[in-house]
């Protein structure tokens, strides 16, 4: 069985057909006693960071979560679902996590760029504003990006390096352990756009968004 955790935010609704149109059946649920029992379990989520760790909280998911987990049973955290593993984040004013996974959820900078005849420089939107031309990345990151491959995990397989995935983000994560560190993606900046180790794998990009190689992902994790 796999499980999808209901916990007030994100569209639950599209993870769910998306596991179907793979051929997998799955339940929306809050319950932890259905948690403990279900073989995989799914977190997504979009929103802010502070109110979903509320949530988890409030209506004691946090400690199935982890649960499952240790036993070693395959996890997917999407989205918003990746940053709460981690330790902290600096949304609005700093904000523990998880803390399943060490390291922190940190914004996207948005430098602006300057062009003169023959030279290009970069100057932080903090320091000197650049007078020609603006060129500050849009917050958030919306739309298709290429997912580099670092490390080809299972959920994976069939998957293409340089696939388009597709975000909606204002914050990525920065893992304190490099190791785990299963794609790469770049806006102004390389970001970790997915992670994985042992029975834990989750990514920025939303799959069940992501076309054919998104579905692909999702048809891996069932299959494991």
């Amino acid at each position: 069985m796999i499980s999808i955790i209901d916990y007030g935010m994100g569209n639950l609704r599209s993870v769910e057909k998306a596991f179907e149109k793979v051929g997998y059946r799955s339940v929306i649920t809050n319950n932890s006693e259905t948690l403990e029992k279900s073989d995989k379990i799914v977190l997504p989520g979009v929103g802010a960071f502070r109110d979903a760790c509320d949530g988890l909280r409030e209506i004691n998911l946090v400690e199935p979560i982890k649960n499952h987990i240790k036993k070693g049973k395959p996890f997917l955290g999407i989205c918003l679902g990746l940053q709460l593993l981690f330790t902290r984040s600096t949304e609005g004013g700093e904000q523990q996590g998880l803390g399943i996974i060490a390291g922190d959820v940190v914004r996207f900078e948005s430098p602006l760029t300057c062009f003169s005849i023959g030279q290009v420089k970069t100057e932080a939107l903090s320091g000197e504003l650049c007078e020609r031309v603006d060129t500050r990345l849009k917050i958030p990151h919306m739309g298709w990006n290429g997912i580099r491959i670092k490390k080809r995990v299972p959920v994976l397989q069939g998957v293409p390096d340089n696939a388009y995935m597709y975000f909606v983000h204002s914050y990525y994560v920065v893992p304190d352990h490099a190791d785990i560190i299963a794609t790469e993606t770049e806006y102004g900046t390389p970001f970790v756009s997915m992670i994985s180790f042992d029975n834990v794998f989750a990514m920025q990009f939303h799959p069940e968004k992501s076309q054919s190689y998104g579905l692909q992902i999702l048809k891996n994790f069932g299959e494991l």
